[in-house]
């Protein structure tokens, strides 16, 4: 019979269980209920940005830390942007303007960083023979 008083066999910790709930991704942010739509929208932005890199397994550490920030200005200036859309039916102050200019350049110089580039856009006109082949379609497809 198994003595059930003796001393347990303790079990070795876990990373996930040695890390914060923070490091380990389970939580976002201490103390903020996770369920908030604010929280949510920090939660898809961060998946968003993740998935543009590769996914989870791609991503560095540091860069980790890169997309949590350019997630949350992007969620700032979008909190400033219904802002000026609900209460001040889209007036901004200078001091605001401000604000939202420095977010702006921030955000894009983070995501500068984790490699947002510019694509050029073939902006050359369509030949004729192009031009008349798209006419076309579109006939027909009436």
């Amino acid at each position: 019979m198994e003595n059930r008083y003796a001393p347990r066999k303790r079990s070795e910790p876990t990373q996930a269980k040695l890390r914060s709930a923070i490091s380990n991704g389970s939580r976002l942010l201490d103390d903020v209920d996770g369920r908030s739509a604010w929280a949510r929208r920090l939660r898809d932005l961060v998946e968003d940005h993740t998935v543009q890199l590769g996914s989870d397994a791609n991503v560095t550490e540091a860069e980790r830390r890169l997309i949590r920030r350019a997630a949350m200005l992007t969620l700032q200036s979008e909190t400033m942007e219904r802002r000026w859309a609900t209460e001040a039916d889209g007036e901004a102050s200078t001091k605001q303007l401000e604000v939202y200019q420095r977010t702006s350049n921030s955000l894009r110089r983070l995501l500068e960083s984790l490699g947002l580039r510019r694509r050029p856009r073939d902006v050359t006109p369509p030949t004729l023979e192009r031009y008349a082949t798209l006419a076309l379609s579109a006939e027909v497809a009436e």
